[in-house]
């Protein structure tokens, strides 16, 4: 009863963190796009503060390292970085809505790049205590509360911020998520953090595992499929705001569809894992997204949008999903943390990348022919996929259903 008690309490705490991180990933991906245009700048303007709050996750693998090796004022490697991530990320949502973007757009950038790092502080902080504390067998459930963590986070995001810069302005949808921000404080500060034996003490040559090229075959998987489908989907309601002249209320509700889909998607690709191995749900993930993503190119109708948008929900959870799990499969634990961040630091550079490119790219030739080329790149996976399966046999394996009984 106190183990099952234990881990009902660390998967809520798990996917209370992601959660709140899905509010603020809703947020920058989806919505922020809206804010910035309703206030006179251009999707170009959007792409270079996309890029630039994408930063320090890009170069939170220092953060990694610091949480590896050093115990915060000797109160643990994790639980003090993430109360502290989650704190700046508190105080930047509740000074954001008193600049003006048009006038303040350089200060509101690099209120975004300190908020970001406090999101990325917590961020690689969860990682590696997930890490800490998760045998190999769980982690596809693992990361399939992670990922439907963040899903329901984007999920509530979208639904509440349409609403509240509809009726009350935009200041306050930065004080709901501030609010958000709050709600896994109770359960970080009750969590149990392990205590870094020998085994898992941090040892540079650890980093040995960079020269082999299934990991580094990985971490261009993990840049492919990212920047894909966060370019696209930064595109999705200035596209359809641009083609239907939708509300906020409606730009919300298209991305509580997607986060739904997201939320199906962490489902399934747990499932996938069980039925077919990681390498079956990477390649059912990539023909989900090639789908949706060049379906978006598509729409001429309101009515044929709303599916499309769930169906790309469903490949960004799966994606993240099986993404987040390989790399788990992958990590060296004497590194849990540096290791994993540098997995994702990939991944952020391609969000980065992706929102830039795909601001400008759509400025330029337009939403539809941007969205065709970013479904076209899914193509740069394929040579990857043997490399990663190829010489790591074992991350094939189907996972076996648990004994009933």
């Amino acid at each position: 009863m106190l183990k099952q008690t234990y881990t009902i309490r660390r998967y809520s705490m798990f996917g209370l963190l992601y959660f709140t991180q899905g509010t603020i990933f809703s947020y920058f991906t989806a919505l922020n796009a809206l804010y910035l245009l309703d206030n006179g700048l251009t999707m170009s303007d959007v792409g270079i503060f996309s890029f630039i709050a994408m930063i320090p996750f890009m170069l939170k693998v220092f953060l990694g390292m610091a949480s590896d090796r050093y115990s915060l004022f000797g109160w643990g490697h994790r639980r003090p970085y993430m109360l502290l991530g989650l704190g700046i990320q508190f105080v930047c949502l509740l000074i954001a809505p008193l600049l003006d973007p048009s006038s303040e757009f350089a200060a509101l950038v690099a209120l975004a790049f300190v908020l970001q790092a406090g999101m990325a502080l917590y961020d690689t902080c969860t990682d590696g205590l997930a890490l800490d504390t998760t045998e190999e067998a769980e982690q596809g459930t693992v990361q399939g509360v992670m990922v439907g963590g963040r899903a329901v986070g984007v999920v509530i995001a979208a639904a509440m911020v349409g609403l509240l810069a509809d009726h009350l302005g935009w200041h306050s949808v930065f004080w709901a998520l501030a609010a958000l921000t709050l709600l896994p404080v109770p359960l970080v500060l009750m969590a149990r953090e392990p205590a870094h034996t020998r085994e898992r003490e941090f040892d540079w040559s650890a980093f040995r595992a960079f020269k082999q090229r299934s990991v580094l075959a990985l971490a261009g998987l993990g840049f492919v499929l990212f920047l894909v489908i966060t370019g696209a989907n930064q595109l999705v309601n200035p596209f359809l705001e641009d083609t239907f002249n939708i509300e906020l209320s409606d730009a919300g509700f298209t991305t509580t569809l997607w986060g739904l889909g997201m939320v199906f998607g962490s489902v399934l690709a747990s499932t996938l894992e069980r039925r077919v191995g990681k390498r079956g749900a990477v390649w059912a993930g990539m023909a989900i997204s090639s789908l949706a993503v060049a379906g978006l190119a598509l729409i001429t109708v309101r009515a044929v949008a709303w599916p499309l948008v769930a169906l790309f929900g469903v490949a960004y959870g799966t994606y993240m999903t099986v993404y987040f799990s390989l790399s788990m499969n992958f990590t060296d634990l004497r590194i849990a943390a540096t290791m994993f961040a540098i997995l994702m630091a990939f991944t952020n550079v391609a969000d980065g990348a992706g929102m830039a490119i795909s601001g400008v790219l759509s400025d330029t030739i337009g939403f539809r022919v941007t969205f065709v080329i970013l479904a076209a790149l899914n193509l740069l996976a394929i040579p990857l996929i043997p490399i990663i399966f190829g010489r790591r046999g074992s991350s094939d394996v189907v996972v076996s259903e648990p004994a009933v009984g």
